[in-house]
Parts: structure tokens; sequence; C-alpha cells
């Protein structure tokens, strides 16, 4: 009788065990196979850029409120760099802009503090010449009328003092002053040429506007001219901004494997239990 309760508490404390380990393994299995509207519940959006011509290469730091570890790190941003979006949670952020390879610790060149709003995408951008250099935080729209693309230019150009810039034909914004930001605007959707008049001469690139997405364009002093850049703000989607290609940001990889101690643990009270099973059994048939 001792022997066969014996065998019952084993058996039971054996399961208690299998249902403990399994369950790490579960929540792990559900976190990787959630949808990414879970996972959005609480999070905003947002990207750096540089867009000040006379301005040298620079790391740009994201910090939460409060916290002097860097959320993550953008290194050597160069002028006419527009990063990918990053997610983060809804809160209360700063922004520092040090001279590129200058330590953790240097003053910054520049600091803004930015505010992110659960469900909105922002572009926070280094504009002006070096005399007036600012942070400056852009609302991004992540939703278009039905059938539109959104498009809004930002005029980044320190060799012309006015740009006008057209789609399809029609002027969309213009004339633009050095670091005007225009407002978003509805257009007809399709893959046509976008042209940037000054008074040096005109520049014109090819660029798709998909319907239901929306972009930026960014007009550059380039090495020959003017130079048209395309950022895309979102792709027909109002819960994920999408952006540039990734950009090589810091301590955003996805962190390792959890503690091994609370599997050490189960192990050596698994073992414990083996051994003290073994003397009971051997008890049982002696």
């Amino acid at each position: 009788m001792t022997c066969t309760r014996t065998a019952r508490r084993m058996a039971l404390l054996l399961m208690a065990m299998a249902l403990l380990l399994g369950l790490p393994a579960a929540a792990a299995s559900a976190a990787t196979t959630a949808s990414p509207a879970a996972g959005s519940a609480g999070t905003g959006w947002i990207r750096l850029a540089h867009l000040s011509p006379d301005m040298p290469a620079m790391d740009v730091y994201l910090y939460s409120f409060g916290n002097p570890d860097a959320r993550f790190v953008l290194h050597h941003v160069a002028y006419g760099t527009v990063s990918a979006f990053q997610t983060v949670p809804a809160g209360d952020y700063s922004i520092a802009m040090r001279t590129a390879g200058a330590g953790r610790a240097s003053q910054p060149v520049l600091s803004a503090s930015v505010t992110v709003t659960a469900g909105r995408a922002y572009t926070a951008a280094a504009v002006g010449p070096r005399p007036g250099l600012r942070l400056q935080v852009l609302p991004d729209d992540l939703v278009t009328p039905a059938g539109k693309a959104l498009v809004r230019v930002i005029q980044a150009s320190l060799k012309q003092k006015t740009v006008t810039v057209s789609w399809h034909g029609r002027t969309i914004a213009g004339p633009l002053s050095f670091d005007s930001v225009t407002s978003y605007r509805a257009v007809a959707p399709g893959t046509e040429s976008v042209t940037v008049r000054a008074a040096a001469g005109d520049a014109s690139s090819t660029v798709t506007l998909a319907a239901g997405s929306v972009h930026t364009l960014v007009v550059l002093d380039g090495a020959h001219g003017l130079e048209i850049a395309d950022t895309e703000d979102a792709a027909g989607s109002a819960t994920m901004p999408t952006g540039g290609a990734a950009t090589g940001f810091g301590g955003t990889a996805p962190h390792g494997p959890g503690s091994p101690l609370p599997w050490l643990t189960l192990i050596g009270a698994g073992a414990l239990l083996a051994v003290a099973g073994g003397l009971r059994w051997r008890r049982c048939f002696s």
C-alpha cells in the first residue's frame, strides 16, 4: 500500500514538473506567433533625418524620458539620410545629435524632446543652416483618402533660395524657401515624373505613388545639382508605417534567451525527486 501511494505521488510530481517546463515554451510560442496588431497596442513610430546640408555627419541617440541609457543609436548619419521607422512604446523621449564618433557623454550639437502618442508616427529632422540648426518634429499621416496618395515636400536645398515641385506636370508645392515643410496633399496615384524647378536649373525623378500610400519628397543638394529623395511614410496601413531600408540602429536587435535559472531549478528538483524516488522503490522491493 505504501509503495502504491509512493508511485502515485511520484507520478503527480512528474506531471507538475512537465507542466511547469512546458509553460515557458508555450509562452515563447505565443509571443512569436502574436499578430502585428496585438503587438502594436500602446506603441507609436519614430524615424530620424539629417537634412542640414552644411552640417557634418552625426550620431543620433533616442532616450526614454528619465533614462540615461539610449534606447537606440543611429551612427554616422550624413546629410540626406532618412532612417526607417522604429517602433517605440508611447511616451516621452529626448533626441540628441552628436558629431559622428563623439563620446556618448559629450555635449550634443542638437537636442530636443518629443512625445510619441500611441498609433501615431513622427519624423524628427535636423533642419536649417548651421547657425540656426534646429530639430523639427513632424507628425506623419498614416491614412489617405480613398483611391488617393498623400505627398508632402521638405525643401532641404541650401544652394537654391526657392524651389517649386510638380507631380505629373501639376504644381504641388512652391515656391518653397530653404527648410520649408508643406502639409500633405492628396494626388492621383501613378508612376509619374516629379520635377523640381529652381533658378539654377531643374531636376526630375520618376516616382511611384500607389493608392493608399503616404510619401515625403525631400529636395536635396546633390553633387551635380538638385536631387529628389522619395521616402514612404506609410503603405496603405493605419497601423504600421514603413520607411527606408534599415540603417543599423543599435540596441534594437531581438533579445537573447532569458535567464536559465528557472530551468536549472526545475532540473535540480527533478534530480532530487528521482533520487528520493529511487530510495523509496529500493525499500519497497528490499
